[in-house]
């Protein structure tokens, strides 16, 4: 939740960024702050169908060649985590005072130039990551595998965002089914009757190897099978922290928009640590493996729709908020792109009543009905 907030508050800061752009008229131009920016993505729905389809498709490929595809994934996990840990360290990084001398760069090169300290952060990050995969099968190593899987988490929180409710309405609602399908429905059409999704999560019954995918939550209960077979885990998936986590983020963008005192965001929250309890508990009562999507979707998505409901904002969260578009509790002038309605907006209230723009339809009072009252006769 802290990854979701500091991800909303991020996409905030680029949004002032980008409304105060285009108040001087740069909206198309490249200005010096750009190169300060985080790189962020915007989802719709056609990225959306896109996304869902790779998924299904790896997590097939996984089930069906696992010992090939999940060396694969290691070695990919291993690389995107590296780039959370430093993304997520950076911020604490810069606070040293030394460090800074920037690295330089040749005249035909286009990168920008790298600081001493930000490259060491980067070497070791890579050394953790590398330190992991090396003693990966250690009992320990579940402790380095969930930071790893934390940092990623939170970087791909702050560069990837919902614009809108609709998004994430249908975001969550497609991997809602997902879930559903792939742990209740594909037990029937498999050999072994166990579900597609808890075979590739735990890596089937002889597998070597376990894809680092999920976080792992020690079962501390003491019986004589956990002192045969050692600590047993309880495995959540990135998409359990990742897909709820993306709405909870654009609650709170939505709330340093219409200034509502975080009231989206904290909801959210109870409303995903609500779902996660509901889902330990069946678990705990079923004994199988349980979608966690399907405690969180409703949870989280129905307590969003509901406060819009009742604070009569459900419309303006559904379609979401463009940069520049006022609202009826946000302070944020509107920006038009025509010139007309750019000088109406910006004069003073006093200024549009007193002064306003001339029309065609002007009553003949403002207007002289003989030009000869209103310039001197010339005679010849």
């Amino acid at each position: 939740m802290n990854g979701s907030y500091w991800a909303g508050l991020t996409a905030h800061r680029l949004d002032k960024k980008k409304l105060a752009r285009l108040r001087r008229g740069v909206e198309d131009g490249k200005t010096d702050d750009d190169d300060d920016e985080e790189p962020s993505m915007d989802v719709n729905a056609v990225m959306v169908v896109i996304f869902v389809v790779m998924i299904v498709s790896m997590l097939l490929l996984l089930y069906f060649f696992y010992d090939y595809i999940v060396y694969v994934i290691i070695v990919l996990f291993c690389i995107a985590a590296a780039a959370g840990i430093h993304a997520c360290l950076t911020p604490l990084v810069e606070k040293i005072p030394f460090g800074m001398y920037k690295i330089p760069k040749s005249k035909s090169s286009k990168c920008a130039q790298v600081e001493v300290r930000s490259l060491v952060l980067a070497l070791l990050s890579l050394t953790f990551c590398a330190l992991w995969f090396v003693y990966r099968h250690e009992e320990w190593s579940w402790i380095m595998q969930d930071m790893m899987g934390v940092a990623f988490s939170i970087h791909l929180l702050k560069s990837i965002r919902l614009p809108n409710f609709k998004i994430c309405f249908i975001l969550l609602g497609v991997l809602f089914l997902y879930d559903i399908f792939f742990v209740f429905i594909t037990p029937y059409f498999t050999k072994s009757g166990e579900s597609v999704m808890v075979q590739v999560a735990t890596g089937g019954g002889g597998a070597k190897e376990q894809i680092p995918i999920v976080l792992k939550v020690p079962r501390f209960a003491f019986s004589p099978y956990n002192v045969c077979n050692g600590v047993q885990f309880s495995l959540l998936g990135f998409g359990d922290i990742l897909v709820p986590g993306l709405l909870v983020a654009y609650a709170c963008r939505f709330d340093f928009k219409v200034q509502s005192g975080k009231v989206y965001y904290i909801a959210t929250s109870i409303a995903y640590g609500v779902g996660l309890v509901i889902c330990f508990v069946a678990l705990f009562f079923m004994q199988i493996g349980q979608p966690a999507l399907l405690y969180l979707v409703p949870c989280t998505v129905g307590t969003m729709a509901v406060i819009g409901w009742k604070r009569r904002e459900l419309k303006h969260l559904w379609n979401g908020h463009r940069i520049g578009e006022s609202t009826a509790n946000s302070p944020i002038d509107s920006i038009n792109t025509d010139d007309r309605e750019v000088e109406v907006n910006n004069r003073e209230p006093s200024d549009r009543h007193d002064n306003p723009i001339p029309s065609d339809t002007a009553s003949n009072d403002s207007i002289p009905a003989n030009d000869e009252e209103e310039r001197p006769l010339i005679r010849d």
